[in-house]
């Protein structure tokens, strides 16, 4: 039952080779596709099978599973929807009302102003800090509510004893710099709320993170991308200088080129272990009032939709610094096995979108159809090209959350719903987490996944094919994002060598990357049969570590401590977390990322261990 047949694959010529003996036996055929699949083909002419050929091939690359037994959780799952209509989104709603109105009152505000409240909230924190006594409290974290973080890992760490800093006030734009081309923020600055003031200005933020809930601090501790990213990096590549508190109190600016030039290096992806983010100066670049989008269709195998989303960013003579030749944006959606939608995008003036006979698309409006469902009519329409608001366009995924919506709400992307309530949408993911038990989180993390992988471009149809085996999983997101080479080697790194090959999308500087969004629930779960998500989950970063990708530290993981260190750089991290007492004071970032519940005799025996390690031991991020 464990074998596996793969026929896309194969040569044209054996495949008709196949539908030939199909059509000899289709008396055969038919029964094994009663049996199967539960329907009957007809004999007829051979050309008939193909498009059968291609709905079997992709179930038949998968190991067949037993029927799973249906438990109380399921039908608490199924009909949570209920829960979400008449709680999670009133509350939600106002919710987003009211930091709207919050964050009105906070423009009103001169920056001279903000800037003064900016700089009492600092000292109440370096005061809170300062009074630790390390000998009687437990390790520093903020005391933000597990449940409001939007990442779906569980935030158990907090269950131990700990110190609590309170950051909440740090949700200012502090300023606006059009000479330097800046923006000085503070940690819980979203990204609705920075989109709605600098685009007006024709300014943007280099890469705008889709969903308008993710936080500035989120994005640089953690992980942040865009369809921008193929040209800018990930979101902390766009930062030119962090303003941190440090275990000791002192609050320094760190930048690429000052004595913090390792701090600087070490803060993206060490989820908040190395000091407390109080403020970021963040590029800023010109923009124009529209995205001018194509859409193009694609069909064909795995690999060879891979190659085409390849080609749709990726100049084939290797000129990718060519802005003629690039896209503004880029991303590709996979819907089945066999069907893609490649998107490119284009800033436009407002004069170009209103010329006549183009399209404009505004996506925004909450009775439009969700975008991901829009750009799917392009498998029947064929290519097409429309005129969407940049603003809208940047924020195109939060109304259905990708595609999560339709798993939370099934009959939210009707047109009915769309029209009398789709204002409502979309529920907050804090919420959501709020308002389900333990037994639903495990659920949720067994019979559901949200991961995204970090692969080298050229990886990607392996990828894909990984996925479909493993997890069966559609729609898929994929979105490039340059991995530059550092003076330094820090956590995430591009492959030794790379500049070396000259492969499609790399330059000298930087190896371009890939994150294939899994988001939704596997093939097998909608099935109803058996699936073992933390199983698969543990394959997925086997396969990451084996082929030098990456897995953000938002999501559930499996990993352990050996191999979390296997998948990222530990040297400089390491190496800053003893220079500027971090250790100590702030749980590493393994433990912190780590499934499960942390006890804080567990923790401190880890931090004990880093103490005593010597820095000897520890690579050299210089070796690289």
């Amino acid at each position: 039952m464990g074998e596996k047949i793969k026929l896309l694959d194969l040569p044209l010529s054996c495949t008709y080779s196949l539908l030939a003996l199909i059509n000899s036996q289709a008396e055969s055929f038919t029964l094994f596709c009663m049996s199967k699949f539960g329907f009957a083909v007809s004999s007829c002419r051979s050309h008939f099978y193909l498009p059968v050929l291609c709905f079997i091939m992709s179930d038949l690359e998968a190991p067949l599973r037993p029927k799973r037994k249906k438990i109380w959780v399921d039908y608490f799952v199924q009909f949570r929807w209920i829960i979400v209509i008449f709680v999670v989104l009133p509350i939600s709603f106002t919710l987003y009302f009211l930091t709207y109105l919050g964050d009105v009152r906070s423009e009103c505000k001169s920056f001279k102003k903000r800037q003064e409240e900016h700089d009492e909230n600092v000292k109440k924190v370096v005061k809170r800090l300062k009074e630790r006594n390390p000998q009687k409290d437990g390790l520093v974290c903020t005391a933000r509510k597990p449940w409001i973080a939007v990442g779906m890992r569980n935030v158990d760490y907090k269950r131990a004893r700990h110190y609590e800093i309170d950051l909440s006030s740090f949700r200012n734009i502090l300023d606006i710099d059009k000479e330097r081309m800046i923006a000085r923020v503070e940690p819980l600055v979203n990204m609705g709320q920075i989109s709605r003031v600098t685009v007006p200005m024709n300014l943007s933020l280099a890469v705008v993170a889709e969903l308008d809930d993710l936080t500035v601090g989120g994005l640089i501790n953690g992980y942040g991308i865009e369809g921008s990213s193929h040209i800018y990096g990930l979101f902390s590549d766009t930062v030119v200088a962090y303003e941190i508190v440090l275990a000791d109190g002192r609050l320094v600016r760190a930048t690429k080129d000052n004595e913090y030039s390792d701090l600087y290096y070490a803060i993206p992806w060490s989820q908040g272990t190395l000091g407390l983010l109080v403020a970021a100066e963040i590029k800023l670049i010109p923009i124009k009032e529209y995205m001018k989008l194509t859409y193009k269709p694609v069909v064909g195998n795995l690999k060879e939709l891979a190659q085409a989303y390849v080609d749709s960013l990726a100049p084939r003579d290797g000129d990718q610094d060519d802005s003629d030749k690039v896209p503004d944006f880029v991303e590709t959606m996979i819907y089945s096995p066999t069907e893609a939608v490649c998107m490119t995008g284009k800033y436009a003036s407002k004069e170009e979108a209103k010329k006549k006979g183009n399209k404009i698309n505004s996506v925004g409006w909450w009775f439009k159809p969700w975008f991901y469902q829009h750009a799917e009519t392009a498998l029947k329409r064929g290519e097409f090209v429309e005129y969407i608001p940049t603003r809208e366009y940047y924020h195109r995924h939060t109304r259905c959350l990708y595609w999560e919506g339709k798993l939370i709400l099934p009959f939210a992307d009707q047109c009915w719903f769309r029209y009398l309530l789709g204002w409502l949408m979309p529920p907050k993911v804090s919420l959501l987490k709020a308002t389900q038990g333990e037994a639903i989180r495990n659920y949720y993390h067994e019979m559901h996944v949200i991961q995204d992988m970090l692969v080298p471009l050229y990886k990607v149809g392996d990828a894909l094919e990984w996925v479909h085996r493993e997890m069966e999983l559609y729609p898929l997101w994929l979105c490039p994002h340059r991995l530059f080479k550092l003076p330094v080697k820090t956590m995430v790194y591009p492959e030794p060598g790379f500049e070396l090959q000259h492969r499609q999308g790399d330059t000298h500087y930087a190896q371009m990357y890939t994150d294939v969004g899994v988001y939704y629930s596997p093939g097998p779960v909608l099935r109803g049969e058996e699936f073992d998500g933390a199983g698969a989950v543990r394959k997925m970063e086997d396969w990451l570590i084996e082929n030098h990708g990456f897995q953000p530290q938002y999501a559930v993981s499996e990993l352990s401590e050996k191999n979390f260190w296997r998948m990222f750089d530990a040297g400089l991290y390491e190496q800053c977390r003893k220079k500027y007492g971090a250790v100590g004071t702030f749980m590493s970032v393994y433990y912190k990322s780590k499934k499960g519940r942390k006890t804080e005799k567990e923790v401190q025996e880890a931090e004990k261990e880093i103490l005593e390690t010597p820095d000897a031991e520890a690579d050299n991020p210089g070796d690289y």
